[in-house]
């Protein structure tokens, strides 16, 4: 059943609905000065949409990574099964997963229930590298991943917990997660078109893999800050309204924002002055944050690896702006995040690449960590489904004033249109199971340079491909954004909660320091006829 975009109401001017304008202005200053890579915001007060924006080239009309606030619509959907009696909070996980058996005789295995997996206290440890690829099970992945401690012990945030949640609502309810809150929650709160990536058996990836608005993810949080009404409708059941951001369990030994204790889904705020908060968190700062006391809800799309940082802003400008003053209204707007591409001058190399393909040398070491360079950057595929390829094949065909890019990688082909005369065009390209919009430019840097841009821009990331071509030999180097530093960084993190041996962990920090290089190599082909 297709569902109808709702949206939120909106005021004129932020003052209309008790905010200031000059608030949101000095937010967007500091976000600016700060070199903070901001997608879009939106605040809303009393139920209406004081302010919002989108940085160029992102817009309403696009979908968003949303990373782990896909953790928030698992533990809606638990709480939808909860309510319709398919599971209870201790239900065993065993019990579900018959046909799975643990290794070994393991107790703990019997012991383990869905409020463990919901509140991050599994006492799973998630693998460091996840096994991926088409062959992959990752049910039986988990199952056999070691313990770290008994059930319901220890808090550890692992992103397995809710893909294994998941699987196990599959079950319960008989449907994919995306049917099963479509009637449920999508519906009734007007989602229109959200997405949800899955692995190679068609289960949806659970703590990762959601996408929506910027709007769809207001009027969840909405939602639930109103227990569970939307537009006078009940949505959420009553009895769970209020316990997915309820303090299970503290997170004390987790630091900065993260400190201040997890619920299901959705992790407590340290506070504003104006009484308790919680908000939906994803990484690179994609955020849902509720205000209850102020009857305020700010949401935000980001590629910021810093968890604090637009947290921070939030606190020190959007907060006090919900106070509303008598001063004149100010106009806001922000400026685009990146320079958008430049007119291209053109190249005599032109003709000489129609009808031939570009042949790149295959990294081995790349390829063996599942690191390869591809058209998305490695921000966006490093807890996919999707094993990424290296690129190669590559043609490039010029035609007025744009130019198509076409590639392979691995079994999937596709073909990117650029805009040459300093603007994106769209294309869609599929990888795996997943289609994404690309926004693709492309321009000469001298006659025998020619830089390619693809930004898939429902995703956090932008890859720019710089090709040299010189007598029929081809140098590719890649950059990522957001930058190889910042994923290595996310890296260590899981990093260290898994390898406990001193010595190993000093030797990996010391490898990931490097890693940035070796991961954005210089690749080397040749043209072929």
């Amino acid at each position: 059943m297709a569902v109808t975009h709702s949206p939120l109401p909106r005021t004129n001017t932020p003052e209309e609905a008790g905010v200031s304008s000059q608030g949101i202005h000095a937010f967007l200053q500091a976000v600016e000065r700060a070199g903070l890579e901001l997608h879009s915001f939106m605040v809303l007060h009393h139920g209406v949409v004081a302010a919002e924006c989108y940085r160029a080239p992102f817009s309403a009309q696009y979908r968003h990574q949303m990373w782990s606030v896909s953790k928030t619509l698992v533990a809606t959907a638990l709480g939808f099964a909860v309510d319709e009696g398919l599971v209870g909070l201790d239900t065993p996980v065993a019990t579900l997963f018959l046909d799975y058996a643990a290794k070994r005789a393991d107790r703990r295995w019997e012991k383990l229930t869905l409020r463990h997996m919901a509140t991050m206290t599994s006492g799973k440890k998630s693998p460091f590298l996840s096994p991926r690829g088409p062959r992959a099970d990752w049910i039986r992945g988990y199952i056999d991943a070691p313990w770290y401690n008994e059930p319901g012990a220890q808090f550890r945030y692992v992103n397995e917990n809710y893909y294994m949640l998941n699987a196990a609502l599959r079950r319960a309810t008989g449907m994919p997660l995306m049917e099963y809150l479509t009637p449920r929650l999508f519906e009734p709160l007007g989602i229109a078109d959200p997405m949800w990536e899955t692995d190679n058996h068609g289960i949806e990836l659970g703590g990762v893999g959601f996408y929506c608005k910027t709007e769809d993810l207001a009027k969840f949080v909405l939602c639930y800050m109103n227990g569970g009404i939307f537009e006078g409708r009940r949505v959420i059941p009553a009895a769970w309204a209020d316990v997915p951001m309820r303090v299970h369990t503290p997170s004390s030994l987790y630091a900065n924002c993260h400190a201040y204790g997890y619920g299901m889904g959705f992790w407590r705020n340290a506070g504003d002055g104006g009484g308790p908060s919680w908000r939906a968190h994803g990484v690179f700062s994609q955020y849902g944050v509720a205000l209850p006391e102020r009857d305020a809800v700010f949401v935000c799309t980001a590629a910021v690896a810093d968890a604090d940082a637009l947290l921070d802003l939030a606190w020190a400008h959007i907060v006090p702006a919900l106070d509303g003053n008598a001063s004149p209204a100010v106009a806001f707007d922000a400026s685009p995040f990146e320079a958008p591409p430049r007119p291209s001058p053109r190249s005599p190399l032109e003709k000489q690449l129609e009808g031939r393909r570009i042949r790149l040398r295959r990294n081995l070491l790349l390829s063996l960590a599942h690191f390869p360079v591809g058209a998305l950057a490695i921000a966006v595929t490093m807890k996919s489904a999707w094993l990424p390829r290296q690129m190669n094949d590559i043609a490039l065909r010029f035609r007025g004033e744009e130019a198509v890019f076409a590639w392979r990688e691995g079994p999937d082909s596709n073909e990117a249109v650029l805009g040459l005369d300093g603007s994106y065009r769209e294309s869609r390209a599929r990888f795996g199971r997943q289609e994404y919009i690309l926004l693709g430019a492309g321009e000469w840097l001298d006659d025998n340079t020619f830089a390619v841009r693809l930004r898939a821009i429902e995703t956090i990331g932008c890859q720019t491909l710089t090709f040299t071509l010189r007598r029929g030999r081809v140098t590719m180097r890649a950059r990522s954004s957001p930058a190889m530093e910042e994923v290595v960084d996310f890296l260590s993190l899981g990093a260290a909660s898994f390898f406990k041996n001193p010595f190993l962990l000093g030797c990996l920090r010391q490898l990931l320091r490097i890693l940035p290089a070796i991961l954005e190599p210089k690749y080397r082909g040749k043209r072929m006829k």
